[in-house]
């Protein structure tokens, strides 16, 4: 087993997630596997790590060049107990998704699909993150096998930049085939949030986070503009959060 590249593949929407389930029948004939998802949904989780409880892991499924772990860790964690525990060797690549809805533009900053991916960055791990814009529990993922099979055969052949991830969102299936793919750069775009307040059944506050999506980067070359072209958007992305341009410029003396 040692010669096929060790792929760990993890995501945010939990073990049962037929994103999970679409990626690993996709790139299962590509190495030796190993799947280390949680048990329950983990979006919005980000680079979360616990700290405060311990993580409990169960093996679930072995075959040959395939395992599959249940834990109760957040994506972060199931990569970090990979790396240090359960592949039994450094991956060659970490995948992690496919999640059901984008985290493309800010939505990057709170994914867990993402945390999961720059986590394999910090050992130098490539990754790739998947994402289809699509939250719904039955979405279609039928229009992006060639794509995620190309782009992870790629990877693995030719590698990326030392410290450097992909962020790969896919347009929601409509009845146009996808237009290919644009490598392009995160848009400017944010959540405009609000919280809506309720009242429990015994009469008690409690807050319920909502909002909209706002894009007002009206640029040709984001991750955002190629989704609503029907492209696939592949964004290179990194752990360091400089602010290189302004290093500098600003000073206190």
């Amino acid at each position: 087993m040692a010669n096929k590249p060790l792929i760990l593949i993890t995501n945010d929407d939990g073990i049962n997630a037929p994103g999970l389930r679409k990626l690993i029948s996709l790139v299962k004939h590509l190495g030796e596997i190993v799947v280390i998802a949680s048990e329950h949904p983990m979006s919005g989780m980000a680079h979360a790590v616990t700290i405060q409880n311990p993580l409990r892991v169960r093996l679930i499924a072995e075959e040959q060049n395939y395992r599959e772990y249940l834990t109760t860790g957040t994506p972060a964690d199931n990569v970090k107990l990979g790396k240090h525990k359960l592949a039994g060797r450094l991956p060659n690549l970490v995948l992690s998704g496919i999640n059901h809805g984008s985290n493309a533009a800010i939505n990057i900053i709170y994914s867990g699909t993402m945390g999961a991916v720059l986590e394999g960055v910090i050992d130098r791990i490539p990754g790739i993150g998947f994402s289809l814009d699509d939250f719904s529990p039955h979405a279609d993922f039928s229009h992006v096998d060639e794509y995620v099979v190309d782009i992870t055969k790629k990877v693995l052949t030719d590698g990326l930049p030392k410290g450097v991830c992909l962020n790969v969102n896919f347009p929601v299936k409509n009845i146009e085939p996808l237009k290919g793919i644009k490598v392009c750069r995160q848009a400017d775009a944010r959540w405009v949030e609000e919280f809506e307040e309720r009242k429990d059944p015994h009469g008690r506050t409690y807050y319920w986070l909502a909002g909209r999506f706002e894009n007002g980067d009206i640029r040709n070359d984001t991750d955002e503009k190629a989704l609503a072209d029907n492209y696939v958007s592949v964004v290179p992305s990194h752990t360091d959060f400089t602010a290189h341009d302004h290093v500098n410029s600003i000073k206190f003396s």
